[in-house]
């Protein structure tokens, strides 16, 4: 985005002898030097980032030349006629009392008033130079560089600015540049830096920033956004400042955001607990959360109007705003796709224009989040079964605080044991688990069948946690049946039914969406004898009445045969 400003809000000071105290003297009226030479040539070296182009004026001609080492200048006059009436009224304006009639005298009271240059041919938003550089607008020639040089210039005092219609996003513009231009080429390095922004996710795993973590749904999670300034930020008047926040529909922001100052990003970095940090959130208003009708990504802005206002702002400071969002039940299950969340800064971007803004390139962080899903099936016919329940249980979460915690509907976790109960196919979906070790445990089989014994489950993803390129690399797991590999299979089963064994159908270990599949064989319970059951307790009873009467009737039969022989 490119943004065309009046080189009057650009510019910055019109003719400079500062110059002179960059090494130069003036030299004697008597020293004779080529009039009207134009064989000069400046190159302005952008910083890191920066691929601007700079808009030449100049404001007074002079003979310029070296000797042992230093620049000599002489015979100061006026670019033009304009140029002198423009000059003039600023100073006038200054000092109602000034008397110079010649260049030389403007070049002397310029030289008296200009202050703060530096080594960089700098100069402050506070200094006269700038309303002599809006005086002389378009008042003479302009010179534009070519990838950073301007050639042919004839010699005298010229003031480079940043051509504001070549800003583009995630640049900056430079603070004025002043020079002598002579025989000799002039080089320098323009005068900004730019600031940058960048976004951190504190893993539950390491309590350590990364670019991509993993998360339970209904988890709290810690975001941090670092911004820099300017390394002109002491040559602007105003400095507007805006982090624009986006999260995933699968995120819920939480209330109690914070902006924090700090020296330098590294003592930001070093305190994640911002313990150190000089809480500055109400120079900061937090916007009301934009939601994107297609994505259903969430944008909240915090905006500091004018960051000069906030004590102790150097160009080293680091702002940072921490925040927590939730995982929710949007949130996207891992295969091919993470819940991305960006930032981007906007900033003033050019010390002579306070409207003048820049936008930084995003910075992204991925958050990802993985599921599980329960087949349950009777182990001879290989059909669905509903009403089996089950609990899952985070023994071997990748975070102390979860240990030992139970799923629960919709993925997040909690301390009741929730039973999930097969249905609509024998089909349990859990989705939103973090990496761990899971311990799944069958406490009620369908009717007429067996319980399988515990058994545990591990989501083991390979990440890489930092930039460049992080993200998910591989989303594997490991199934332990606990001995059971016949009734418990990591995958789907094949449908070869009929041999009381499970058998997992080939690549089926993931959905498309990355949701794991575990299938579980219950066996069927058959009532026969010796097995326990009523029936069997009844043929008992049954048995022993008539062994009674059997009994009864012999002992009768032989007091009847003892009575006869009587």
């Amino acid at each position: 985005m490119k943004t065309t400003k009046s080189i009057a809000r650009l510019a910055v000071t019109a003719g400079l002898t500062a110059a002179l105290s960059f090494g130069g003297v003036m030299a004697p009226a008597t020293m004779a030097f080529a009039e009207g030479t134009a064989n000069g040539s400046v190159t302005i070296k952008n910083v890191e980032g920066n691929h601007t182009e700079f808009d030449g004026y100049q404001i007074f001609m002079a003979d310029v030349a070296t000797v042992e080492d230093k620049t000599v200048v002489s015979n100061i006059t006026w670019a033009n006629d304009n140029v002198k009436a423009a000059v003039e009224g600023v100073i006038k304006d200054e000092e109602p009392t000034y008397s110079g009639k010649t260049a030389q005298d403007a070049a002397d009271w310029i030289t008296d008033k200009v202050t703060g240059t530096n080594d960089a041919y700098c100069v402050g938003p506070d200094n006269i130079a700038y309303k002599i550089a809006a005086a002389v607008d378009d008042l003479t020639d302009k010179k534009t560089t070519s990838a950073g040089v301007a050639s042919g210039l004839e010699h005298g005092y010229w003031l480079f600015v940043t051509d504001a219609g070549n800003i583009g996003d995630g640049e900056a513009g430079s603070s004025p540049i002043f020079t002598v231009v002579g025989n000799t080429p002039v080089k320098v390095t323009e005068k900004t830096g730019i600031p940058t922004v960048e976004k951190k996710i504190v893993s539950d795993a390491d309590g350590k920033e990364h670019d991509a973590a993993d998360s339970q749904i209904g988890q709290d999670v810690t975001y941090n956004l670092y911004g820099t300034v300017a390394e002109n930020f002491d040559k602007y008047d105003t400095y507007f400042y805006q982090f624009s926040d986006q999260i995933s529909k699968g995120l819920t922001l939480q209330s109690g955001a914070e902006v924090y100052l700090y020296d330098s990003v590294s003592d930001a970095k070093g305190d994640l607990t911002h313990k150190t940090g000089q809480k500055i959130t109400n120079n900061f208003n937090q916007s009301a959360e934009t939601v994107d009708s297609t994505t259903g990504a969430k944008t909240t802005k915090w905006t500091c109007e004018n960051l000069k206002d906030v004590s102790g702002i150097t160009k080293q400071s680091c702002v940072v705003v921490s925040y927590k969002a939730r995982i929710n039940t949007d949130a996207i299950v891992a295969g091919t796709e993470s819940n991305d969340n960006t930032v981007i800064l906007n900033y003033s971007n050019n010390p002579m224009d306070k409207d003048s803004k820049g936008q930084t390139p995003p910075d992204k962080v991925k958050d990802y989040t993985y599921g599980l899903k329960i087949n349950k099936v009777d182990l001879g016919t290989e059909t669905a079964l509903d009403d089996a329940e089950f609990t899952i249980q985070a023994t071997g979460a990748d975070d102390d605080a979860s240990k030992g915690l139970y799923v629960q509907e919709g993925g997040s976790l909690g301390t009741d044991a929730h039973k999930f109960k097969t249905a609509n196919g024998g089909v349990i979906t859990v989705p939103g688990l973090d990496a761990g070790t899971y311990t799944v445990t069958e406490v009620s089989a369908p009717s007429g069948y067996a319980k399988v014994d515990p058994f545990t489950f591990e989501i083991k993803p390979t990440m890489k946690a930092d930039d460049p390129g992080a993200g998910l690399t591989l989303l594997g797991s490991t199934l332990d049946p606990k001995n059971q590999n016949d009734k418990i299979i990591a995958g789907l089963t094949d449908g070869n039914s009929g041999d009381n064994k499970l058998t997992a159908k080939s690549d089926s270990e993931k959905d498309s969406d990355g949701t794991f599949n575990i299938t579980v064989g219950n066996t069927k319970q058959i009532n026969l004898p010796l097995t326990g059951l009523n029936g069997v307790t009844f043929t008992w009873i049954a048995g022993g009445a008539v062994l009674c009467v059997g009994v009864a009737h012999l002992i009768r039969s032989r007091k009847r045969d003892e009575g006869s022989e009587e």
